[in-house]
């Protein structure tokens, strides 16, 4: 072959071959690819760039379950749960699945039917899960937030005890407020009996759980047994000092009623001495104080806890009160003065 005819012949060759190159298809984008992109749109909160991602994946590789159950999740939270429902339900008839993979499928149905108001389908899934794996922490949680939606504190307590079971972390003052929840729940249907069963069987449980101490003071106060009521409502303001309440006025209204009246400050001394940073309990014993004519022990009382409440506007006010027929004026519009330092600070504080 002469040499122009060979340089012709490369030169087509060599043509030919960019034309492959430069007009050649491009590859489709792996579907791999395209499920990582859905996911970082997802943490991106691009919920419309995810879903037709997450489109694409399950359109070039049908068994891409994974896509499927976040296209289903991300339906449900924009609004769209009838449509997840249908997605994740045709997960189900698939074959040849792990059980792994089968427990999210069930797990976002629960969720699904949960987001319609659909509670018995959505504990059928939960329920479902368990057939899978018996020990399932999440479906044991998730059926103890239905149970506790629908007041079911029998099942409530069953579930939060399997709980603590497994994850071997105990919680008595749980279980003892499922008892509580009951026993209530028996008193608005005027079954006081079965209340009082569930008051003390809380107490069995936990015998430091001053909520059913409180509910028994009230049971037996109806009953007007006030010696037991008192007993109980004590040893609550001694476990559950935050959250007194007006179980000191009830306190104070049964002794004066049992013409107990000495006890009254006796029982201010024992909440303080165990609590000393009890505002309430101090504003009832200064009252106690004031009524007995003891005004100048209140204002001592007071005066040595003030450290303790310099920032407490109930506790300036009680100071105030006690303070009007005994300290000149000058004094007194001092006392005022910090009163409204107190409450602009904390209304500029509440303003942002």
């Amino acid at each position: 072959m002469n040499t122009p005819l060979l340089i012709a012949v490369i030169l087509l060759i060599a043509a030919g071959i960019a034309a492959a190159i430069f007009y050649r298809p491009k590859k489709p984008r792996r579907f791999e690819s395209l499920y990582t992109d859905a996911l970082n749109a997802i943490v991106r909160g691009d919920s419309k760039t995810a879903i037709k991602l997450l489109r694409e994946v399950v359109k070039k590789n049908t068994n891409h379950i994974d896509a499927y159950l976040q296209m289903g999740e991300i339906l449900r939270g924009e609004g769209n749960p009838h449509q997840a429902i249908k997605i994740h339900q045709s997960l189900t008839v698939r074959p040849n699945l792990d059980d792994k993979l089968k427990v999210e499928i069930h797990r976002s149905l629960a969720l699904d039917y949960l987001s319609v108001n659909n509670l018995i389908k959505s504990k059928q899934e939960a329920h479902f899960i368990f057939k899978l794996e018996k020990k399932n922490i999440w479906a044991l949680e998730f059926l103890l937030d239905i149970a506790e939606r629908e007041r079911d504190w029998v099942s409530a307590a069953k579930l939060s005890k399997n709980i603590q079971k497994i994850t071997q972390q105990k919680d008595a003052g749980k279980l003892a407020q499922f008892q509580v929840y009951d026993g209530l729940d028996k008193l608005s249907k005027d079954d006081r009996v079965a209340a009082k069963k569930c008051f003390n069987k809380a107490l069995e449980i936990d015998p430091n759980y001053g909520q059913a101490h409180r509910r028994l003071g009230d049971y037996y106060s109806d009953d007007r047994d006030l010696i037991n009521a008192i007993d109980h409502w004590e040893k609550f303001a001694l476990l559950d000092p935050s959250n007194v309440g007006n179980i000191f006025s009830k306190i104070e209204t049964a002794l004066y009623d049992l013409g107990r009246y000495s006890e009254v400050e006796k029982f201010y001394k024992r909440i303080l001495e165990k609590n000393p940073s009890n505002l309430d309990a101090l504003s009832h014993m200064a009252n106690v104080l004031e009524e007995k004519g003891e005004r100048q022990q209140a204002l001592e009382l007071l005066d040595s806890a003030m450290k303790k409440f310099d920032t407490s506007v109930r506790a300036h006010l009680m100071k105030l009160k006690l303070s009007i027929t005994t300290i000149p004026p000058h004094e007194l519009s001092q006392q005022i003065d910090k009163i409204i330092e107190l409450v602009s600070g904390k209304e500029e504080s509440d303003s942002h």
